[in-house]
């Protein structure tokens, strides 16, 4: 029989708080002062996945949020360990995606008076203007309601990151003042309440739209973490409206629906006169919606759960605070009952210039597959190929050219099945992310990463090889941040040049997975799905031609240029 005073500890009580609100797994890295807490949950019947560096933890478990509508929990050690998450909790805040990092941490009283204790740091206070909300636990009797304070901020209104601070002293505290038949510990009640926007504020945007000559839908990952698809494929279904998914909402309407604009971006944003943002903002990614990329004069109706998001860069003629479900479960049909059908000359508009596009894009791919300099489009069709025939894989991307191309690339079917660096554009999510996700859904996931950015979390190879897990990371080396051309200087190498003969699919030859070298595209064709069916972790490194990228990918303008070119000439002719 257990020790009832193991029972009252805040280590149980805090892994007991988890468990009542649904919470199963942890993602974390151990030391002091968390190593027999992370011990204590798998005896108790959780799952812990180590990690070996803690923002790959951290990524993993804003990842799982984001899969699940839960928090997902990163656990960390103190001081150091705490700043290495601090980056993916801060991106899971940016992101909108549900987590709770937990730090155990030093002494408050030893912190205050400065007397220097074993990697010691004000964390607590630190964590607070990256994440949503930060909590300090003091008394073990004080769990359950950090814990329920901490699922309910997670989830509710805009999800997000919060902190969750635990001495160690809290770890191991007995808990004597609390019934013993509760301890304090419940399941939090409806922690995400449904809100819907008002009658009045529904019939202004059906007016609004009804007036729309070229309307247009832009679905953000809000939509897809909302789970809308539904709602969001019976309006475009039964308005005709024309829809541009961000790269997290491909699949709430299959990519390959006549009514996506994706392939004509450029047209329909200039000439959309009524633009419908469904779990979109209007941040840096759609240019804040200024002009010359947006109509200047077209009107904005906004699906958002949070209103502080509302007028932030451009006027939002229509407003619609509340849950993506309930805002859509009145606007859809009080929009279909007037009849309201999108133009066919805007349609065909869009047509036309899809066409146009689509043939374009047809012969770079069809170039990419002969091209004696192998590039991005040979290696990344046979990956779309397979998600064609298999729309149930999931993808995570990162990178700069890898993650441009493959999501111009790469159709999706299914809503939730890709995940890349998102708002901030953050490098080092794709392990993490991938890890999770194969986690959380038992599926197979390709993580598709240019060599830059798998440098940042590679050796989470060990982590994807010591639990097997049915991940193909596909590295698309082409020697470079960027590309790995780029030497100014002649007899040193240049800030963006990596190796372009690294044989990274040697990592996973090391901790026990499967490895592949591939250098064209035939190669590429015959290993790619061999790869992803095995079911096992593997690593497919795809050789290209160091040539092959272009500065900062599609988003090269937010990289200011400096005129080096004399000192570049000046520099080649003192060489010769």
């Amino acid at each position: 029989m257990v020790d009832d005073s193991l029972n009252r500890t805040g280590a149980s009580l805090l892994i007991e708080a988890l468990q009542k609100n649904g919470i199963n797994n942890i993602y974390g890295i151990v030391g002091i002062p968390v190593t027999d807490l992370a011990r204590l949950a798998e005896l108790r019947g959780m799952k812990y996945y180590g990690f070996r560096r803690e923002d790959a933890a951290v990524d993993a478990a804003a990842a799982a949020g984001f899969l699940t509508q839960k928090p997902g929990v990163g656990l960390t050690v103190s001081a150091p360990g705490f700043l290495n998450g601090l980056t993916a909790l801060a991106q899971a805040t940016k992101n909108c995606f549900p987590l709770i990092m937990i730090s155990g941490s030093s002494e408050r009283h030893i912190i205050d008076l400065a007397q220097g204790d074993y990697e010691g740091m004000d964390q607590y206070n630190r964590a607070k203007p990256f994440c949503k909300k930060a909590y300090r636990v003091d008394r073990a009797q004080d769990i359950g309601t950090a814990v329920a304070r901490a699922v309910r901020t997670a989830v509710s209104g805009r999800p997000g990151g919060v902190y969750l601070d635990l001495p160690a002293d809290t770890i191991s505290q007995f808990d004597t003042e609390t019934d013993q038949k509760d301890m304090g510990i419940y399941k939090v009640v409806d922690p995400a309440p449904k809100q819907e926007p008002s009658d009045e504020a529904v019939s202004r945007a059906v007016d609004i739209i009804k007036d729309a000559k070229k309307p247009l839908i832009i679905l953000g990952k809000g939509a897809a973490y909302d789970r809308t698809e539904k709602q969001v494929q019976e309006l475009v279904n039964k308005t005709d409206i024309p829809f541009l998914p961000m790269s997290m909402a491909k699949g709430v309407v299959p990519d390959n629906d006549p009514h996506s604009a994706a392939a004509a971006r450029s047209l329909s944003l200039k000439n959309a006169d009524v633009v419908i943002l469904i779990g979109a903002r209007l941040n840096w990614m759609l240019s804040y919606g200024d002009a010359p990329e947006f109509n200047p004069n077209a009107k904005f109706i906004q699906l958002d759960i949070d209103a502080t998001q509302f007028d932030s860069s451009q006027k939002i003629s229509a407003p619609l605070q509340g849950d993506l479900q309930s805002i859509l479960a009145k606007l859809v049909p009080a929009l279909t009952a007037t009849g309201y059908k999108a133009s066919s000359d805007w349609l065909d508009a869009i047509k036309a210039d899809t066409e146009k596009n689509d043939a374009k894009f047809a012969k770079r791919i069809s170039a990419g597959e002969t091209n004696p300099e192998f590039g991005y489009y040979g290696a990344i069709e046979p990956i779309n190929e397979y998600f064609q025939k298999h729309p149930d894989t999931y993808l995570v991307s990162e990178g700069a050219n890898t993650l441009d191309i493959g999501r111009d690339m790469i159709g999706m079917q299914l809503p939730r099945h890709r995940l890349d660096t998102g708002t901030w554009g953050v490098m080092g999510v794709g392990m993490g992310y991938a890890i999770a996700t194969a986690i959380e859904t038992g599926k197979h996931v390709v993580a598709l990463d240019g060599d830059s950015a798998f440098g940042f979390d590679g050796m989470e190879t060990e982590t994807m090889c010591r639990y097997h897990l049915p991940i193909t990371v596909v590295i698309i080396n082409n020697g470079g941040i960027y590309n790995g051309v780029s030497n100014p200087v002649p007899n040193q190498l240049g800030p963006t040049t990596l190796d372009p003969t690294a044989r990274y699919e040697l990592m996973a030859k090391a901790f026990g997975g499967d490895y592949y070298f591939v250098s064209n595209y035939e190669e590429m064709k015959a290993t790619f799905a061999k790869a992803v069916d095995s079911g096992r972790p593997n690593i497919i490194n795809v050789q290209i031609a160091p040539s092959m990228g272009k500065e900062s990918g599609h988003i090269g303008n937010l990289n200011p240029t400096l005129n080096l070119k004399p000192l570049e000439e000046k520099e080649k002719n003192e060489d010769k």
